[in-house]
């Protein structure tokens, strides 16, 4: 008996969630601001127990639905009238590459690892951190990525040269620790990083965010002094 009733739950909730949903507004998962992703957390959570618990009352179950649906309507309103508002209920967008640079306090705010940039990075086609002039992350997570100007409207099909062999950088320092194992499938060792280093007047590899080798042997670093000063006004 309880599973024909789990059954005839499902069958009934499903329409209303659908309903509920295209009352809600059109938004995909991945977009959703963080109250957004609240509400549907919430959602998932009533309806989860009404239909793992054939014992608890149905039309509560469906109030609760409505209620949830109605506030996040509301929400969303607000939101969209008053800009105030909105700003109190979305996450800041935040700068965490500018002019080829990592922004080591900007990516530990939003608890944002180098490794989690580089990847959403390469997600984008984007395999030098140089090639960047700007990169944000958004409300939503996802990363906004504007090239420097020659890698942004130049190709190498465009300027008539050919590409010999793939090129990526390599890390082989990240947040102050240097990657002995990147460095020996290199060739390279610790003394001729640090050596490298001294060449661009860094002696202490603490200070360094992060650094990478390019197919030429070229070194790009970030280093984890403070630059806010220089970076441009953002806001939603």
């Amino acid at each position: 008996m309880d599973s024909v009733k789990v059954l005839g739950r499902i069958i009934t909730l499903l329409p209303f969630m659908l309903l509920l949903g295209l009352y809600m507004g059109k938004r995909s998962i991945g977009e959703l601001p963080v109250f957004d992703f609240l509400a549907v957390m919430v959602f998932a959570a009533v309806i989860g127990a009404d239909i793992a618990n054939p014992e608890i009352n149905h039309i509560p179950t469906v109030v609760a639905m409505v209620a949830i649906a109605i506030i996040q309507k509301g929400i969303t309103f607000l939101k969209i009238k008053n800009r105030k508002i909105g700003k109190m209920l979305t996450l800041e967008p935040t700068i965490v590459i500018h002019k080829g640079k990592l922004l080591m306090e900007n990516m530990k705010k939003i608890q944002y690892s180098i490794d989690n940039v580089l990847q959403m990075l390469r997600e984008k086609d984007v395999f030098y951190v140089e090639d960047v002039e700007i990169a944000i992350v958004e409300a939503n997570g996802k990363l906004s990525v504007k090239l420097i100007p020659m890698k942004e409207f130049v190709t190498r099909q465009d300027l008539g040269i050919h590409k010999i062999a793939e090129e990526y950088e390599i890390p082989v320092i990240l947040d102050g620790e240097i990657q002995l194992d990147l460095l020996k499938r290199l060739n390279k060792d610790e003394n001729w990083l640090r050596h490298k280093l001294l060449e661009k007047n860094i002696v202490d590899v603490t200070t360094v965010f992060y650094c990478s080798i390019s197919g030429n042997e070229k070194l790009h670093i970030s280093l984890k002094e403070n630059q806010q000063s220089e970076l441009p006004p953002i806001t939603h």
